[in-house]
């Protein structure tokens, strides 16, 4: 038996998300559920993936159950696919499981030709409207499925209404729609050679072949990859009998949420155009009127519409986006689907909906993607500023943001790879800006409303956007836009601030946003449900504090490198360095001493009451010197002039060490621990630091917990020479300070022999903190600073690996590692204090894997740390869902 590739809507449910993709699903239930739905039917995302694993065919079989499901669709609505006097249209749209708006294609009108059309005109008695539906379907057919440049076609629109001098499409006559139809077929015939296809069966099975294609198109694969979505999943073709709001002042077309995708507000939020077809209000052509306005126009709709939105948000739980249509007076529903929402509309929303008693905490914290919390960190605009104040559109996404403009988002892809800050402004944008979106800071359109293209990918990516500002007139040949009859060209600096809708001139000084009540609640919910805790990595106090302020429970990793970086210290640890002697040396070490001491009291002070791990000096003493390229440049100068003769020998003799010093691979080189076994004394001047800190802290009746981890160990030999020096200098503190310091001492697992030997280092250690970073190079036998840049996205392009390891940590191989150094530092020691400190300590995947595989915390930068609370709940309830 054949397998089944189409699915009437009857037949499906909302469980059948995998087969018949997002909106397939949704169109299924709400037909279930008895809403007003036009009929239709939907090819399976199997059918897509077939089609792409057999060569670019559809799958034997398909058409054999598409032309019976037509069939059942013309029985439905009494309509005839391609009859002359009551022909059926149908739309063809893409819909994987997960939402992807705007990124594939949809085709409208589909079954018009030269015969339909007359019987369209004479059914409605309306020849303008069958028209401009058949110039709109030419014109999106040819555009999506016979691939002519839209361009071509938006030539001949702005022909068609300079020569009859009108503004709006919406009042072109019958006559212009006409000779524009002939134009676009001629324009279709010179770049296909092909004339425009008449049948609407050649038309449907094209149409459906290009929504398929479309799942491989390059703004399609983009979004999926920073989205993280898979791109083995497919897309289901939907097929659905057209219901036109374009027929007349009683038609009309909307989108609308049923809360505030900005802010979260419990309000039926959305717009919507009278007269017109729903890519007119999504695509931004024409700026459309909000949905309350709709009262005014029809209440009677408007309260049926209200009623079904309260239905849909209680059926699915969750605030809807919903897509409708109004034709001649009756309400139908095209579409409904979980609504993007910012990161602050997503956690009001998730909160409210519990205290509604609608969702547990559980299912609340599964509504929102962890990496969606970053956006809420979004700075504003200092509220003393002064601000000039250019133009004001609508405030499509919040936040804001200052940047060069730029006109295209190849510029501002080009610009913002280059580190540049820029500002993309648009007449309006469309899924193929998708790369300047990505690379801008923020996204300033002159037409199109809060549910255009701009301002829904904007709020999803968190970036600010500015949308319907028409006093913008922009000039993309000469790569300027006037404001107010002053013009600004490519370059200039702007500022947006798409919390209030402003456009202002220059730079604006921004401020740090305030976390919401609704935020901390959230997140308290977070730390109830997860079994990590979640630490922080800090070189100062102000990190410490910071991290604090975001709800880590301490610092997992200071690196007492970054302290040494300071240009005031610079020239000492150089002196300790070049030191010649071991008295030399200790002379320098006695004056970074106190400066160490400093560093320590203002973190351990900052997190009173709570731990804080503190990592010897790690990185090679090379790396403080200056580069020897730089050094031989000097030297050449110093002898072309001859002066100087004293600064000339200083220089070579730094130069001599530079060289004594380097290393041909310095990652595997003379580090972290292996510094300590050559040079002792720099491990005592460290460990003094840290126990004379926490002395003068117990003193003034603090609460502090200092926790010395030792760098790169190879095994428990090293782990027990170091941890002598550590304990013989805390014993030696505590004799002068008479004074009882509680402190651990642990070790970083960074080398693959570590995690194999990890029971016989637990056995010495008190905690383990796997670093992830150096342990993935050093299992993977990657250079990081060198894979990243030439060779890694080129075996992520080609499926070799699924993420970049050194972003996602890498399950089957590092990960592998740190199971056996778990497994086997507890089997010697079970009270051994587990967790990472590298940056995957703030990556939700990397999250879930720390507590599978039974870590006590994770450490990360303190901006992630809100984000890996929420993975750590995530993991929680992903898990035991799982072990059901």
């Amino acid at each position: 038996m054949a397998k089944k590739y189409v699915y009437l809507f009857r037949e499906g449910k909302a469980s059948m998300r995998d087969l018949l993709g997002g909106k397939g699903a949704n169109l299924a239930e709400m037909t279930q559920i008895g809403l007003p739905v036009p009929p239709g039917f939907t090819i399976t995302t199997e059918a897509c993936n077939e089609y792409y694993s057999i060569g670019e065919n559809v799958p034997e079989g398909t058409w054999e159950q598409v032309w019976p499901a037509l069939t059942e669709v013309e029985a439905s609505t009494g309509k005839l696919f391609g009859d002359k006097k009551n022909p059926l249209l149908v739309s063809v749209r893409s819909g994987a499981k997960f939402s992807m708006p705007g990124m594939m294609d949809t085709v409208l009108n589909l079954g018009l030709n030269d015969d339909t059309v007359e019987a369209l005109a004479a059914n409605t008695q309306n020849e303008r409207f069958a028209w401009d539906c058949y110039r709109r379907f030419i014109q999106m057919f040819g555009d999506v499925v016979l691939e002519v440049e839209h361009y071509v076609f938006e030539q001949i629109l702005e022909i068609a209404k300079e020569k009859q001098g009108v503004r709006y499409d919406s009042e072109l006559s019958p006559e212009s729609l006409k000779w524009m139809v002939s134009e676009y077929k001629k324009k279709i015939q010179r770049h296909t050679g092909k004339p425009f296809p008449m049948d609407p069966r050649v038309q449907l099975e094209l149409a459906v072949l290009a929504v398929f294609r479309s799942w491989n198109n390059d703004r399609a694969n983009v979004y999926r990859r920073i989205n993280n979505i898979p791109h083995d999943i497919g897309t289901a073709v939907n097929v659905q009998s057209m219901v036109f709001g374009n027929m007349g002042s009683d038609s009309g077309t909307g989108v609308a949420f049923t809360r505030n995708p900005s802010t979260g507000e419990s309000a039926l939020y959305g717009e919507y155009l009278m007269n017109a077809q729903g890519e007119d209000v999504v695509a931004g052509i024409r700026t459309p009127n909000p949905i309350a306005t709709l009262a005014q126009e029809n209440l009677d709709i408007y309260n049926q519409f209200v009623d079904i939105s309260k239905r849909l948000e209680s059926h699915y739980r969750d605030m809807q986006d919903i897509e409708f249509t109004i034709e001649r007076g009756k309400l139908y529903m095209l579409q409904t689907r979980n609504g993007k929402r910012t990161a602050s509309a997503a956690i009001r929303v998730a909160v409210e909906l519990f205290h509604e008693g609608v969702i547990t905490k559980e299912e609340a914290i599964m509504r929102i993607e962890p990496e969606q919390l970053e956006h809420l960190l979004h700075r504003r605009m200092d509220s003393d500023a002064k601000l000039q104040v250019l133009a004001k559109g609508l405030p499509a996404s919040p936040g804001a943001a200052s940047g060069r403009i730029v006109f295209s988002a190849e510029e501002a892809e080009r610009l913002g790879d280059a580190g540049e800050k820029v500002i993309l402004i648009r007449t309006e944008t469309t899924p193929d800006d998708i790369r300047g979106i990505l690379a801008a800071q923020g996204i300033l359109t002159s037409r199109g409303g809060m549910t255009s293209h701009a301002a829904v990918v904007s709020r999803h990516m968190g970036k600010p956007a500015v949308c319907g500002c028409d006093a913008l007139k922009i000039d993309y040949g000469q790569g300027l836009v006037v404001i107010e009859g002053v013009e600004y060209s490519q370059g200039t600096v702007l500022s947006i601030d798409g919390s209030t809708g402003r456009v202002i001139k220059g730079e604006v000084m921004m401020v740090d946003p305030e976390l919401s009540e609704e935020f901390k609640e959230f997140l308290g919910w977070a730390d109830e449900i997860a079994r990590l805790k979640v630490m922080a990595n800090a070189d100062t106090p102000t990190e410490a504090s910071n991290a604090r302020g975001y709800g880590a429970v301490g610092i997992g990793l200071t690196r007492t490198e970054h302290m040494f970086m300071d240009p005031a210290r610079i020239p000492i640890v150089q002196a300790m360095i070049l030191a010649q002697t071991l008295e030399e040396r200790e002379d320098a070490l006695a004056k970074l001493l106190p400066m160490q001491e400093e560093d320590f009291y203002g973190i351990l002070k900052a997190m009173q009451g709570l731990s804080v791990t503190i990592r010897l000096l790690d990185p090679p003493l090379h790396e403080f010197l200056p580069h020897s390229e730089e050094l031989i440049v000097e030297i050449t100068k110093l002898k072309i002039t001859q002066k100087d003769p004293v600064n000339l020998h200083e220089k070579e003799a730094l130069l001599r060490k530079v060289r004594a010093l380097s290393e041909l691979n310095p990652m595997l080189g003379h580090r972290g621990c292996r510094l300590g076994v050559s040079f002792p004394e720099i491990t005592v001047m460290q460990a003094r630091a840290i126990f004379q800190a926490s002395a003068r802290l117990l003193k003034e009746g603090l609460d502090i917990h200092p926790e010395v981890m030792i760098p790169l160990t190879m095994g428990k030999e090293e782990f027990i020479m170091m941890r002598k020096l550590v304990d013989d200098t805390a014993q030696d503190v505590m004799k002068e300070q008479a004074i009882q310091i509680n402190y651990k001492v642990g070790t970083m697992i960074e080398v693959p022999r570590a995690a194999l030997l990890a029971d016989e280092i637990g056995k010495v250690a008190d905690f383990f903190s796997f670093g992830t970073n150096d342990l993935t190079q050093m299992t993977m036998g990657l250079s990081r600073d060198d894979a990243q840049g030439k060779f890694l996205p080129v075996y992520l392009e080609k499926n070799l690996m699924k993420t970049d390891p050194f972003v996602v940590l890498d399950r089957d191989g590092v990960g592998k590692l740190i199971g056996i150094g778990v497994n086997l530092g507890r089997s010697t020691n079970p009270d051994l204090h587990l967790g990472i400190c590298g940056e995957h300590g703030g990556e939700p995947n990397s999250v879930e894997f720390c507590h599978i595989v039974g870590l006590d915390y994770v450490s990360c930068s303190p901006f992630r740390v809100p984000i890996a609370r929420l993975a750590a709940a995530q993991a929680v309830v992903k898990n035991k869902d799982q072990s059901k």
